[in-house]
Protein backbone atom coordinates (compact mmCIF):
# COMPACT_ATOMS: atom_id res chain seq x y z
CA UNK A 1 0.00 0.00 0.00
CA UNK A 2 1.25 3.43 -0.91
CA UNK A 3 0.63 6.64 0.93
CA UNK A 4 -1.24 7.76 -2.06
CA UNK A 5 -3.73 4.96 -1.59
CA UNK A 6 -7.22 6.43 -0.97
CA UNK A 7 -7.97 3.87 1.75
CA UNK A 8 -5.19 5.09 4.05
CA UNK A 9 -6.22 8.72 3.67
CA UNK A 10 -9.76 7.75 4.53
CA UNK A 11 -8.55 6.02 7.68
CA UNK A 12 -6.35 8.97 8.65
CA UNK A 13 -9.13 11.49 8.01
CA UNK A 14 -11.57 9.30 9.94
CA UNK A 15 -9.22 9.04 12.92
CA UNK A 16 -8.57 12.80 12.86
CA UNK A 17 -12.30 13.49 12.62
CA UNK A 18 -12.98 11.17 15.54
CA UNK A 19 -10.23 12.77 17.63
CA UNK A 20 -11.40 16.31 16.83
CA UNK A 21 -14.98 15.28 17.62
CA UNK A 22 -13.87 13.91 20.98
CA UNK A 23 -11.86 17.08 21.70
CA UNK A 24 -14.78 19.33 20.77
CA UNK A 25 -17.16 17.19 22.83
CA UNK A 26 -14.85 17.37 25.82
CA UNK A 27 -14.42 21.14 25.45
CA UNK A 28 -18.19 21.62 25.17
CA UNK A 29 -18.80 19.48 28.24
CA UNK A 30 -16.15 21.39 30.22
CA UNK A 31 -17.76 24.69 29.19
CA UNK A 32 -21.18 23.39 30.18
CA UNK A 33 -19.87 22.31 33.59
CA UNK A 34 -18.31 25.77 34.13
CA UNK A 35 -21.59 27.45 33.18
CA UNK A 36 -23.49 25.17 35.56
CA UNK A 37 -21.09 26.07 38.38
CA UNK A 38 -21.51 29.78 37.65
CA UNK A 39 -25.30 29.40 37.59
CA UNK A 40 -25.33 27.45 40.86
CA UNK A 41 -23.08 30.05 42.49
CA UNK A 42 -25.36 32.82 41.31
CA UNK A 43 -28.43 31.01 42.61
CA UNK A 44 -26.78 30.37 45.97
CA UNK A 45 -25.72 34.01 46.27
CA UNK A 46 -29.26 35.16 45.48
CA UNK A 47 -30.67 32.70 48.00
CA UNK A 48 -28.28 33.95 50.69
CA UNK A 49 -29.23 37.55 49.92
CA UNK A 50 -32.93 36.65 50.14
CA UNK A 51 -32.40 34.90 53.48
CA UNK A 52 -30.51 37.92 54.83
CA UNK A 53 -33.33 40.19 53.68
CA UNK A 54 -35.87 37.98 55.44
CA UNK A 55 -33.74 37.95 58.61
CA UNK A 56 -33.62 41.74 58.64
CA UNK A 57 -37.39 41.85 58.14
CA UNK A 58 -37.93 39.45 61.03
CA UNK A 59 -35.63 41.54 63.23
CA UNK A 60 -37.63 44.67 62.32
CA UNK A 61 -40.87 42.89 63.16
CA UNK A 62 -39.46 41.81 66.53
CA UNK A 63 -38.55 45.40 67.33
CA UNK A 64 -42.04 46.55 66.32
CA UNK A 65 -43.68 43.84 68.44
CA UNK A 66 -41.53 44.78 71.43
CA UNK A 67 -42.49 48.45 71.03
CA UNK A 68 -46.18 47.56 70.73
CA UNK A 69 -45.88 45.43 73.88
CA UNK A 70 -44.43 48.40 75.74
CA UNK A 71 -47.26 50.62 74.51
CA UNK A 72 -49.85 48.06 75.63
CA UNK A 73 -48.19 47.83 79.04
CA UNK A 74 -48.29 51.63 79.34
CA UNK A 75 -51.96 51.72 78.35
CA UNK A 76 -52.82 48.94 80.79
CA UNK A 77 -51.15 50.91 83.57
CA UNK A 78 -53.10 54.04 82.63
CA UNK A 79 -56.40 52.11 82.53
CA UNK A 80 -55.69 50.71 85.99
CA UNK A 81 -55.05 54.21 87.36
CA UNK A 82 -58.20 55.53 85.67
CA UNK A 83 -60.25 52.68 87.15
CA UNK A 84 -58.90 53.48 90.63
CA UNK A 85 -59.58 57.18 90.15
CA UNK A 86 -63.09 56.43 88.87
CA UNK A 87 -63.77 54.18 91.86
CA UNK A 88 -62.65 56.90 94.25
CA UNK A 89 -64.78 59.47 92.42
CA UNK A 90 -67.84 57.20 92.69
CA UNK A 91 -67.24 56.79 96.43
CA UNK A 92 -67.07 60.58 96.84
CA UNK A 93 -70.24 60.99 94.77
CA UNK A 94 -72.00 58.35 96.90
CA UNK A 95 -70.92 60.14 100.12
CA UNK A 96 -72.13 63.48 98.75
CA UNK A 97 -75.47 61.96 97.82
CA UNK A 98 -75.79 60.44 101.30
CA UNK A 99 -74.91 63.75 102.91
CA UNK A 100 -77.43 65.63 100.77
CA UNK A 101 -80.06 62.98 101.38
CA UNK A 102 -79.77 63.45 105.17
CA UNK A 103 -79.66 67.16 105.10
Amino acid sequence: MNWGDGMEWTVIVSVLAALSGMALGWATRARSVRQDIVQESTNEAMQRADVEYIKRGVDDIRVDVRMQGQKVDGLAERVTRLEESSKQAHKRIDRLEETEGRG
